[in-house]
């Protein structure tokens, strides 16, 4: 298995190629058998916005990538549990938590604080809940600014908040950080252009 740095370099690789148009790989077409084993380099925490396949914006295919999806890519215990088993079982030293530019998790989460509806769905409102506590300072803070400004500034608050909840949140997972170099890094896709931006670098 590759070092986080290797698989960190190989996703900014992949995504560089996917931005140039020259990726040139088809998830439904790669020669290694995967039936038997799987040995994914990396662990992606991902919205479940259907413009953001984390497969293809990092230019990897089947078996490369253990992606766990969910709306405004939230940490939930399931969620987690999905996170330990990747990188206990499969020895996989990187995660990556992608959230996006324009995340529509991260503005029904600002609607609701700005004025709460009356008959919020109670699934829903779960996500929402999820994300309130990494907005809130966000919106106290730039409660004025336009609102792509706000909307940014919480989009990378809740990024941020869902590596902090992965990094602190798990005895597995701490333990892997502390002893055998895993590493969990926050990401942003721009939905514009189709770049990642990653927050920490290794």
């Amino acid at each position: 298995m590759i070092s986080a740095a290797a698989a960190l370099q190989r996703l900014r690789e992949g995504n560089a190629a996917f931005v140039a148009g020259s990726s040139g790989l088809n998830p439904r077409n790669r020669p290694t058998p995967t039936s038997t084993a799987q040995t994914p380099f990396a662990i992606i925490l991902g919205c479940s916005d259907s413009r953001v396949p984390a497969e293809i914006v990092f230019g990897q295919g089947l078996g490369d990538l253990f992606v766990i999806r969910v709306a405004g890519n939230i940490v939930a215990p399931s969620l987690v549990g999905s996170v330990e088993f990747a990188a206990a079982n499969f020895g996989t030293r990187l995660v990556v938590v992608l959230g996006h530019t324009h995340c529509g998790a991260v503005q029904a989460t600002l609607d609701e604080l700005e004025e709460p509806a009356a008959d919020r769905s109670p699934n829903l409102a779960a996500i929402v809940e999820r994300i309130r506590p990494a907005v809130e300072p966000v919106l106290a803070e730039h409660h004025d600014a336009e609102p792509d400004v706000l909307v940014r500034a919480a989009v990378r608050a809740n990024i941020r908040t869902s590596v902090d909840q992965l990094r602190h949140g798990s005895n597995i997972l701490a333990n892997l950080v502390e002893h055998h170099d895993l590493a969990i890094v926050g990401a942003e896709y721009s939905l514009d252009t189709g770049l990642v931006e990653f927050f920490d670098d290794l």
